[in-house]
């Protein structure tokens, strides 16, 4: 299964990874990027202003992206970056409403296709993606964020 990879331990503890900074999340986000395989799919489920984008900065990061290319895509849904070591595709749902909406958005290439696909808002629509998908939970905790992932089997 491609999203086995054993991820730093803070990150799979129930009580997660406590970030007091951008730099701490995108630190997180590099973690994740080198010890998940290549062609993992992660839901990131959040409020706004958790960290989501943040976190897809260091995943980019750790692909040997340039984070500075990153941006949300809450209006464009997808943004896909090749100049890493492997692609990382970049979707945002919230703004799908019905899971019809998710075939017009290309979802199934994505998953399909090469490279890490991080997906903001991808708790709406978990019975779309893949069953080896990562969930990526963030909260907001005063002026620090909480990141905890968990294997969906």
């Amino acid at each position: 299964m491609a999203n086995r990879n054993p991820l730093p331990d803070p990150l799979l503890d129930s009580r997660g990874l406590l970030c007091h900074s951008e730099a701490e999340t995108r630190a997180a986000g590099r973690l994740f990027a080198e010890a998940v395989q290549p062609s993992a799919v992660l839901s990131l489920e959040g409020p706004l202003g958790a960290g989501k984008t943040c976190f897809v900065k260091g995943l980019a990061e750790g692909l040997g992206i340039d984070p500075a290319a990153v941006s949300s895509p809450t209006f464009t849904l997808v943004h896909e970056y090749d100049s890493g070591r492997h692609p990382l595709i970049h979707m945002d749902l919230y703004r799908i409403e019905e899971p019809g909406e998710l075939a017009g958005l290309g979802l199934d290439d994505c998953l399909a296709g090469p490279g890490l696909v991080a997906i903001e808002w991808g708790g709406k629509f978990l019975s779309a993606l893949p069953p080896d998908t990562w969930r990526v939970v963030f909260s907001i905790e005063g002026d620090a964020r909480r990141i905890r992932a968990e294997a969906r089997t």
